[in-house]
């Protein structure tokens, strides 16, 4: 029991023993942690007064750098604002100088001035002396003298200025006939042509005469239908096993001779046979006409032709004029007037154009009085041709004032075309005859001084007395000479008569 006891004891004394050693030795601890954090706290103390120290050292010598800088930029500033204080007023001691100079000037001028006023009117009174004494010796008051001097000025000045005119126009002629000649010669020499073909023959050749009969028919049955259907005369002579076909219409008149020799080949002639070959005939002759307008203009690589043109141009394919095929001339024409056009920089298409359409009048057929130009131009103009073609087409044998270039080089290349060597049958002296009876007819009128034949005979100038012949006279003048040229020659398509009659005067500079 003791012994238990004093083992509890002993427990007890122990643990009391452990718990004191345990709070003294935390207390230690205690005791030196708090001496430590003192110690921390001393040094940090010490240490923020060291780094305040130093920042506020730092900020002073910043602080002093800045205020230095401030002040070397302000006595720079300052320096530079008393060099420009210094300019300033020398700037204002010059314009002051300048001013008292600009015076001084001011004043001498304004001396000269008066000094100029006096004098001029000294000159003014002079002047008028003078004026009032030439006009007391030439008998002339001023403004007549004036109007003389203006007047002789006027004139030299117009002298002159015909001179020049009359030497820039002798050039220009000069050259543009150079030229011309250059442009027609090259384009002549370009193109190949062959020359003027047969004339169409009008004539059908006969096995024996006893065809004619047979051609004749009972009672003259069989050439009264043949003419009805064609529309032509058929004329049976005593020529040997030959018939004469005759119309105006170079259509028709191929229609009846192709008609009349397959009618002699088959033998078998009468009305039915004659009906049914004219109608195949005539339609053969129909695609003929296409066929030879559409194969022209695709030669010439011309676009938007109707068919009505089409037509218009095929039927020149059996038109001839002094032998020389229509057709083959428009498309000579046409070529022409390209490459003229090209030459001097016109619209060669619009030319080729109007080249090919010119004699299309004469493939239209109609009852009007109208020459070839005006139906052309007619159908033309229908058929929404350009109305630069159309003018072309109507100038081309001057019923009208050419309105372009082109419409001059038309005319130019239809000149051409019919005036080369071997384009048409006409000789040389019949064709000199025909200009010569025209110069003659006109010359046989009394007040003609002149008469002249251009053209290719197309068109006769005459030149009249102007003291002899009124413009009354001149227009019954004209009247006279075409009705006399109608009665008396043959030519083909129309003659124009101009008549000039103009007053000359004429002044030598000696």
């Amino acid at each position: 029991m003791n012994s238990i006891l004093v083992i509890l004891l002993g427990c007890l004394f122990g643990i009391v023993l452990g718990w004191l050693g345990r709070w003294l030795y935390a207390k230690f601890k205690l005791t030196s942690v708090e001496q430590r954090a003192v110690r921390l706290n001393e040094e940090a103390i010490k240490e923020a007064e060291a780094k305040s120290k130093e920042l506020l050292l730092e900020t002073r010598d910043q602080l002093l750098k800045e205020q230095q800088q401030q002040e070397r930029e302000a006595r720079e500033r300052r320096s530079e604002l008393q060099r420009v204080e210094r300019r300033i007023l020398q700037k204002e001691e010059n314009l002051e100088s300048k001013q008292a100079e600009l015076d001084a000037i001011k004043k001498q001028l304004g001396d000269r001035e008066d000094k100029l006023s006096d004098k001029e009117e000294e000159v003014a009174q002079i002047e008028g002396s003078l004026i009032t004494e030439l006009e007391r010796i030439s008998g002339l008051t001023s403004e007549e003298a004036k109007g003389l001097i203006m007047e002789n000025l006027y004139n030299d000045a117009r002298r002159d200025a015909q001179l020049m005119i009359n030497k820039i126009e002798q050039e220009a002629h000069l050259s543009a006939d150079k030229k011309a000649r250059e442009i027609v010669v090259t384009s002549i020499q370009r193109i190949a042509t062959e020359v003027v073909s047969d004339m169409t023959i009008a004539s059908v050749s006969l096995p024996g005469d006893e065809m004619k009969g047979r051609i004749i028919g009972r009672e003259g049955r069989n050439i009264r239908t043949l003419e009805t259907l064609t529309g032509v005369d058929v004329i049976i002579d005593d020529t040997p096993e030959a018939v004469v076909i005759s119309c105006f219409d170079p259509v028709r008149k191929e229609i009846a001779r192709v008609s009349l020799e397959r009618l002699v080949q088959d033998g078998r002639i009468h009305p039915a046979r004659i009906e049914e070959v004219v109608n195949k005939v005539s339609k053969e002759v129909g695609r003929i006409i296409a066929d030879e307008g559409e194969r022209v203009i695709f030669d010439l690589g011309i676009h938007n032709v109707g068919p009505e043109t089409i037509r218009a141009l095929g039927r020149l394919h059996f038109r001839t004029s002094y032998g020389q095929n229509v057709l083959a001339h428009s498309k000579e024409v046409a070529i022409l007037s390209g490459m003229i056009a090209s030459e001097i920089g016109a619209n060669g298409e619009l030319a080729m154009r109007a080249g090919l359409l010119h004699d299309i009048g004469k493939g239209i057929e109609t009852e009007s009085d109208a020459n070839h130009a005006e139906l052309g131009a007619d159908l033309a103009k229908r058929l929404g041709e350009d109305p630069r073609v159309v003018n072309a087409i109507l100038s081309h044998h001057n019923d009208a004032e050419p309105e372009t270039l082109e419409a001059v080089i038309v005319q130019i290349a239809d000149a051409i075309s019919a005036a080369r060597p071997g384009a048409r049958r006409e000789t040389l002296d019949n064709y000199i005859k025909r200009l010569e009876s025209l110069e003659q007819i006109a010359e046989s009128f009394e007040g003609v001084d002149k008469a002249y034949a251009i053209q290719a005979g197309r068109e006769l100038r005459i030149l009249v007395n102007n003291d002899q012949v009124s413009d009354e006279g001149a227009k019954e003048i004209a009247k006279g000479i075409a009705k006399r040229i109608e009665a008396e020659l043959r030519y083909p398509g129309r003659i124009k008569v101009t008549i000039i009659r103009e007053m000359r005067v004429v002044e030598y500079a000696r």
